[in-house]
C-alpha cells in the first residue's frame, strides 16, 4: 500500500520560513515525479511546485516563484519544500503527490499526480 505522510506544518508568522517534508513508503517510487499542492479554505486545489525523479528539474508556480524550493532525497524517499518570505495567502492544507507512473527524468502534466498524502496545515498570521 502507497504511503505519503508530510509533516513540517505549523503556525508561522509572515516573512517567517517553513520546510515540509513527506516521507513515502510502501512501494518503491523510483523514476516517479513528486510534487506539492495546497488548497485554502473555498478555493480549488492548486500546483505549487514538481521535481522530477532525478531531482535536476523542478517547475514552480509563479505565486511561490523565488520564495519556494522544491527538493528530494531519493535515498530517503523524502521530498521537501523549503517555504520563505511567506504570506497570509500562502494559508493552506498542504499535500505532497506522486506521479501515476515513472517519468524518469522529465515532468509530468500537473494532472497526472496519482498518490496523495494526509496534507499538513500551513497558518500564516499577519
Amino acid at each position: 500500500q502507497v504511503q505519503l505522510v508530510e509533516s513540517g506544518g505549523g503556525l508561522v508568522q509572515v516573512g517567517g520560513s517553513l520546510r515540509l517534508s513527506c516521507a513515502a513508503s510502501g512501494r518503491t517510487f523510483s523514476g516517479y515525479a513528486m510534487g506539492w499542492f495546497r488548497q485554502a479554505p473555498g478555493k480549488e486545489r492548486e500546483f505549487v511546485a514538481a521535481i522530477n525523479w532525478s531531482g535536476d528539474r523542478t517547475i514552480d508556480a509563479d505565486s511561490v516563484k523565488g520564495r519556494f524550493t522544491i527538493s528530494r532525497d531519493n535515498a530517503k524517499n523524502t521530498v521537501y519544500l523549503q517555504m520563505n518570505s511567506l504570506k497570509p495567502e500562502d494559508t493552506a492544507v498542504y499535500y505532497c503527490a506522486a506521479s501515476s507512473r515513472s517519468y524518469y527524468y522529465v515532468l509530468p502534466p500537473k494532472t497526472e499526480y496519482r498518490y496523495w498524502g494526509q496534507g499538513t496545515q500551513v497558518t500564516v498570521s499577519s
